[in-house]
């Protein structure tokens, strides 16, 4: 099994903003906008809560209610309402980043692990909601999709009926353009979960920022994903990106772009226990 650390949500291209932390702990990842697309931000709810005045209150009115926004990964059936019927979670990639992926044999069994942006929220006085002072941005895990299946989105392949309303299968008329599809449960011996889902809640075992740094970026991981445990992970093999931080972490020094983060691990025991205490936490 190999695991995608996956980049999504609001950040400093798309969106501008971080994502909120809510007062009570909930992580609400905001769909980056995209005119093309077929939901409305007021059409989607993320984590129970509607999206349309967080985005209007951050973005201060830059990003209306009514704009269009990519909401992909779609792995919560409660995010919109009136799915198709055979709907299930489902992902889509594009361009380089697609290619990405198929280089690294991405495909049934491998698990998605997103990430995005966040930082915790109050609402003001009048009702407003703003982002709380002095309270840094971090990367924060928020949500998982083991992969069941992989399909070309132009193949017009039937089993993509039910997804009609992904983004993917709209105005993205490419030969690249592919959608992975989860199963409906997890299939790691040690986890009972889902086979996609999202983590309701902020937790320190899902923060990827390092808090001792001054830059989200900088991570810290546990020691296993060091290169010296024989673990790679794409985009970071520079090895001046990594530093060993005793016996049980280390810390990365991670890349300002890209989406799409393939990790195998040297010793695939530790990165299940990884895992499960992920979902644990």
């Amino acid at each position: 099994m190999k695991i995608v650390i996956s980049r999504k949500g609001f950040d400093s291209g798309s969106g501008g903003v971080p994502s909120p932390i809510l007062p009570d702990g909930r992580l609400v990842p905001l769909p980056i906008p995209c005119a093309g697309d077929p939901h409305e931000y007021a059409d989607v709810m993320v984590n129970g809560v509607r999206i349309d005045k967080l985005v209007e209150d951050l973005t201060g009115g830059r990003l209306k209610g009514s704009d269009r926004c990519h909401l992909d990964p779609d792995i919560d059936a409660a995010s919109v309402r009136r799915r198709p019927s055979g709907w299930g979670p489902a992902f889509g990639q594009i361009g380089a980043a697609q290619s990405h992926l198929a280089r690294h044999g991405i495909g049934s069994g491998d698990l998605f692990l997103f990430f995005g942006w966040f930082r915790p929220v109050e609402q003001t006085a009048r009702m407003r909601w703003q982002y709380v002072k002095d309270q840094p941005g971090v990367h924060v895990i928020y949500g998982w999709m083991q992969v069941s299946e992989v399909i070309q989105v132009n193949s017009k392949d039937a089993r993509l009926k039910p997804f009609k309303n992904h983004p993917h299968l709209h105005n993205r008329d490419c030969d690249s353009n592919t959608i992975y599809l989860s199963g409906r449960k997890l299939a790691i011996a040690s986890i009972k979960a889902d086979a996609a889902g999202m983590f309701s809640l902020l937790h320190a075992g899902r923060v990827l920022t390092d808090r001792a740094q001054s830059k989200r970026s900088v991570w810290r991981l546990p020691r296993w994903f060091h290169q010296d445990s024989g673990t790679t992970l794409s985009y970071h093999e520079q090895p001046h990106r990594w530093c060993a931080s005793g016996s049980n972490h280390c810390t990365l020094q991670s890349v300002a772009r890209g989406q799409e983060f393939v990790l195998t691990a040297g010793d695939p025991s530790l990165a299940e226990k990884w895992l499960a205490e992920l979902f644990d936490a």
